[in-house]
């Protein structure tokens, strides 16, 4: 079935296709999808385009472990191996550069039963990280990389380097993104202006400049603030859908190479991008008592990256940032209709692997919304999963 266009919005303005609320990672590639698909699209952002957590500086995009295969793995995999010919495609049509490589990823193992756990999964990566014919590298070697990346001394029991890890500039592809929105000439963007309130039985969405917005279909994808929208939608959850996890990272001068791979090690994330820019995050605080500003724990992520990587010590901090990102109540996103509302689709809830899985959702979810495909997305992902789980 085929999406058909509404009368006109109350605004005096006409009311367009699909209303996406948030200019982040997961919206951006919605509003792109969309007006590819021939959709009139108003996107809606309460600060500026990348203002939360998709504005950040790590850019990482890591696969799961290739042991305990299951769909959700899959669909991380299948994402990340097409994100390369998105990018391309993407930087040919704005002639903008979204800082991507495959780079790949190393990462020291400190301790025997670490190696042996290693050595069994790059077995399982011989058969499931493969596409076709290719098969991405997973292996465990005593050497690093690159002499002091990461130190020696950090991995008494060798390394893991993988060939499938990846990284880009996430600002970088923000920007392109937008570029390619307004070329694209079917969306509207309104930044400045927050969703106070969506009712998807009227299919209208009051904003905070007193405009009430009549839509087609809306896509809600506002990051951590998706949750409490979704909460009032539908019977009052037991639980919270989603809460806010803080992120610190830090960007530094580093004489690094950019093809170096991304060194990770316990949650810690070294990226050399372009320019001579090394970016290392992140914490990961569910509490905290200020929701902006860094602190003393990204203080202790900068100096255990010194100690983890050499070249970085001494290294001029470019950067310091923070942000909340979204974690749904079932840790994976959350994408797809909601199951009492069929013009209202939900797209958020990435957390830690929004960069590398965005596209991948945005494009199930839009095809669902455009022509009736079925979106294929994990069980775990759906809207209905996560209401359940609030319950």
């Amino acid at each position: 079935m085929t999406l058909s266009v509404s009368a006109g919005g109350t605004s005096g303005q006409p009311s367009p296709d699909l209303l996406v609320v948030g200019g982040g990672v997961m919206g951006l590639w919605a509003a792109l999808k969309a007006a590819d698909a021939g959709l009139d699209v108003l996107l809606v952002e309460r600060s500026r385009i990348g203002a939360g957590a998709s504005g950040g500086l790590l850019g990482a995009l890591m696969p799961h472990m290739p042991d305990r295969w299951n769909d959700k793995k899959q669909f991380q995999f299948d994402a990340l191996v097409s994100l390369e010919a998105e990018i391309a495609a993407l930087e040919a049509r704005t002639g903008l550069s979204a800082g991507y490589r495959r780079t790949g990823r190393v990462i020291p193992l400190g301790r025997p039963h670490l190696r042996q756990i290693a050595e069994r999964q790059a077995q399982d990566a011989r058969t499931v990280w493969r596409q076709g014919e290719h098969a991405f590298r997973f292996e465990v070697t005593d050497a690093a990389p690159a002499e002091g990346w990461p130190a020696a001394g950090a991995a008494d029991c060798g390394f893991v380097v993988e060939a499938l890890s990846a990284r880009l500039d996430p600002r970088r592809l923000l920007s392109a993104l937008k570029v390619a929105i307004e070329q694209a000439g079917r969306v509207r963007i309104r930044e400045g202006t927050a969703v106070v309130s969506l009712d998807p039985m009227a299919r209208s969405a009051s904003l905070a400049d007193g405009t009430t917005i009549t839509f087609g279909h809306a896509i809600l994808s506002a990051g951590v603030e998706s949750f409490d929208i979704l909460a009032r939608i539908g019977p009052p959850p037991a639980r919270p859908i989603g809460v806010p996890v803080k992120g610190q990272a830090a960007l530094l001068r580093a004489d690094a190479s950019p093809g170096l791979p991304i060194v990770f090690q316990g949650g810690l994330y070294v990226i050399a991008h372009d320019a001579g820019h090394v970016a290392v995050g992140s914490t990961s605080e569910p509490t905290f008592a200020v929701p902006g500003g860094t602190d003393e724990h990204l203080d202790a992520v900068i100096e255990r990256a010194q100690r983890l990587v050499p070249l970085l010590k001494g290294a001029a901090v470019l950067e310091r940032w923070s942000g909340l990102r979204p974690k749904a109540i079932g840790r994976d996103p959350m994408a797809g209709r909601h199951p009492l509302h069929s013009s209202f689709s939900v797209l958020t809830g990435g957390f830690k692997i929004s960069f590398g899985v965005a596209h991948a959702l945005a494009a199930a979810v839009v095809g669902e919304i455009a022509n009736g495909s079925p979106p294929g997305l994990p069980q775990s992902f759906t809207v209905a999963a996560h209401l359940e789980a609030a319950r």
